[in-house]
């Protein structure tokens, strides 16, 4: 796939499925806007696009849940740029809650995983217009598999599969494709950002290794070039899809997976 001349902005991109990306993009010879919080990991991955491409991306520090971060988010990706052809937003977090943990999770998980994603995409969307380009949103599973144990989590990317849905319905008439991937457990840290010990994430991921019909677990990798092919115009008949990416897991209801 070739992404010469195309600008792709990525949120989330300092590690796991957005850092995997922004690789596989500069590959494919796209120019970067890449966001993060962590800067020292965001440089390291700039490095590795670099190595890929021979081109620097642009890098740019900001909370995705901060509206001014938001507005800068777009205008430098658009200063350096001029265009915007493909939006990832990737950008999530995670929190081992429940009801009975109360609303603070809840608000502070859709702040991020949706509020952030809209806002965003709400200051793109004129630029994808101009260039018909697309957006590809990273769901999950979980957004029709229940987990008590992650209830805001689960709701906050059953919201990501709508606003996929309705945003592909809204934007067609303009030429703009809009989908989502939805991957199951992913070798990430994932788990110890939602608060369990790094030996609890190995061993739930080993769990879920053996459950599942291919019996492994996806790699960030094989997330991004999922993005990628959605990103491409390859998929220019593709728009309002969730992807999954899961090993096979809905094949068969996995039980007591942690």
């Amino acid at each position: 796939m070739d992404f010469t001349n195309k600008v792709v902005l990525i949120t989330g991109a300092s590690s796991g499925i957005g850092a995997a990306s922004a690789v596989l993009f500069a590959r494919a010879s796209a120019k970067l806007a890449i966001v993060g919080r962590n800067m020292d990991n965001l440089r390291k991955v700039a490095e590795n696009c670099e190595t890929e491409s021979g081109h620097a991306p642009l890098l740019i520090s900001a909370d995705i849940t901060a509206e001014d971060d938001v507005e800068k988010i777009v205008k430098e990706t658009i200063d350096c740029y001029e265009k915007i052809d493909v939006l990832v937003n990737n950008v999530g977090i995670s929190l081992i809650a429940g009801i009975r943990d109360g609303v603070q999770p809840l608000d502070k998980i859709m702040d991020t995983n949706i509020r952030g994603a809209y806002m965003l995409t709400y200051r793109v969307i004129p630029y994808l217009e101009a260039t018909k380009g697309n957006i590809v949103n990273v769901s999950s599973v979980l957004s029709t598999t229940a987990l008590s144990f992650m209830t805001p989590y689960c709701m906050s990317k059953a919201a990501m599969d709508m606003f996929t849905k309705c945003l592909a319905m809204e934007l067609a008439e303009k030429g703009v494709r809009v989908n989502s991937v939805n991957p199951g457990p992913v070798r990430t840290n994932f788990f110890t950002r939602a608060g369990l010990s790094s030996e609890y994430s190995d061993a739930i991921l080993k769990n879920y290794a053996e459950k599942l019909p291919l019996k492994m677990v996806c790699e960030s990798e094989d997330v991004a070039e999922l993005i990628i092919y959605l990103a491409s115009d390859k998929a220019r008949c593709i728009t309002g899809s969730c992807m999954l990416i899961d090993c096979g897991g809905k094949l068969g209801q996995v039980e007591k997976i942690m």
